[in-house]
């Protein structure tokens, strides 16, 4: 079995979050979600979670509290898109759903496509694609 991966983020408004994921096109899983956590599937084995913040910090230790928006990042959320137009369509789809743009689209490395835009509460997400054919005939 593959393995998956969970991103947990922590929310202060559900439904805020719900509209914003929904609308990048991720599937939710209902069997998974409830009034204090949603599961949204971005692929089979890849999982975005979202919890309320009393729910998140149930799972925190040592004096942690959940982080929001500006300030120090620690996780940079990154996916890939499957052309340059699928990234646009990320950043508009993210801003018509209660998003904001923190880095416009732009190429800013040869081959490499990318925006990145913030959810409701200020997580971070990527989406880049790779042009192949710049890195040579093997990817490199």
């Amino acid at each position: 079995m593959d393995r998956m991966v969970f991103i947990n983020l922590p929310t202060k408004d559900l439904a805020a979050s719900d509209a914003f994921y929904s609308g990048l096109g991720f599937k939710k899983n209902d069997d998974f979600s409830n009034d204090m956590a949603s599961a949204w599937m971005i692929t089979e084995t890849s999982w975005i979670m979202i919890l309320t913040t009393g729910f998140y910090e149930s799972f925190l230790r040592n004096g942690d509290t959940p982080a929001f928006g500006a300030g120090g990042r620690e996780v940079l959320n990154a996916i890939s898109g499957e052309s340059r137009a699928e990234v646009d369509e990320f950043a508009s789809l993210a801003l018509a759903h209660g998003g904001t743009i923190y880095r416009e689209a732009s190429e800013e490395f040869p081959g490499m496509y990318s925006v990145a835009f913030l959810d409701p509460d200020g997580h971070e997400w990527e989406v880049g694609w790779m042009d192949m054919s710049a890195f040579g005939a093997d990817g490199e």
